[in-house]
């Protein structure tokens, strides 16, 4: 419990977009903050606000009392886990060890297996809210391990998020953001055929969207990435080469379990085609570029 008073260390590993903003906080709260990330640059405005660099996550991991990671991709939280000179290998007995990435479930459990034989406590936090909710201290964070653990990290949660839910035991936070992918993968496919269908109908799709997100068809992509997709403004709040990567992970769980996701994987097929096409860097409101390239110019 006495990791959670202010003043002790934090580990942070991945100074993106988001863990910028994430481990910001973290200081501002009071918290010392040790930082490391594969590009050193991007962790340099964090060191002039005080952060510690750290020049290897085993040297980081050997130094914190709470580690905290937000990297990219599941092979990236195995090696910074699992790997020789990794957390679990060099952190100390007692330490918290939160996995924030979007990652697999079955990863999770690994993680906390291994990190119990160390006397380490792992828990899996994923969140929703993006670049925005990262940097106004409002992001979910879906929790899953074992609930002394959380009810001690639950404070360093909520320095970074206002929506902080124990969803269960280990993995439980990572199946909970599969979740949360699975309904804004099909939802996304929802928004964009609406703007289609309205521009094909001789309509104003700003116009249109101003009635039809105060009703039963509302929801955070049609208020907040509609606008965008009729502006032309593709820029990433989140990018399509990640949501390929949270849709693939979803599937492949969703497989294990026997569960049929069919609009998950039609979403899966059409984020594949524009990553074809070179446009795996724009945001994911760039889907409604593929009604444009098969119906023609929607926005």
């Amino acid at each position: 419990m006495a990791a959670t008073s202010a003043g002790k260390v934090i580990g942070f590993v991945g100074i993106g977009v988001m863990g910028k903003s994430m481990a910001a906080h973290l200081m501002k709260a009071g918290h010392q903050v040790l930082v490391y990330n594969r590009t050193k640059q991007k962790a340099e405005e964090l060191v002039a606000q005080g952060a510690v660099w750290k020049d290897q996550v085993a040297e980081l991991a050997a130094e914190a009392d709470v580690i905290i990671t937000m990297v990219g991709y599941p092979a990236d939280v195995e090696e910074v886990y699992l790997g020789e000179k990794g957390i679990v290998a060099h952190a100390k007995p007692g330490s918290y060890l939160i996995d924030m990435t979007t990652s697999k479930p079955s990863l999770a459990v690994k993680i906390y297996e291994e990190a119990k034989k160390r006397s380490l406590h792992s828990l899996d936090a994923p969140v929703s809210g993006g670049d925005v909710g990262a940097r106004e201290a409002r992001l979910t964070i879906m929790v899953g391990g074992d609930a002394e653990a959380f009810a001690a990290m639950e404070p360093i949660f909520k320095i970074m998020g206002t929506n902080v839910i124990l969803q269960g035991g280990p993995g439980a936070g990572q199946h909970t953001k599969m979740s949360n992918q699975i309904a804004i993968a099909s939802n996304m496919i929802g928004v964009c055929e609406a703007i289609a269908y309205a521009k094909k109908a001789g309509l104003d799709p700003s116009s249109v969207l101003r009635s039809i997100e105060a009703g039963a068809a509302g929801s955070w992509s049609l208020s907040n990435l509609a606008p965008r997709m009729i502006a032309g403004n593709f820029a990433p709040g989140f990018y399509i080469k990640h949501i390929i990567k949270d849709i693939s992970i979803a599937l492949e769980a969703a497989k294990e379990m026997g569960l049929a996701t069919p609009g998950l994987e039609l979403s899966l097929s059409l984020y594949q085609e524009l990553a074809a096409q070179g446009l795996e860097d724009n945001g994911t409101q760039a889907l409604i570029k593929w009604y444009d390239k098969h119906f023609g110019e929607t926005v």
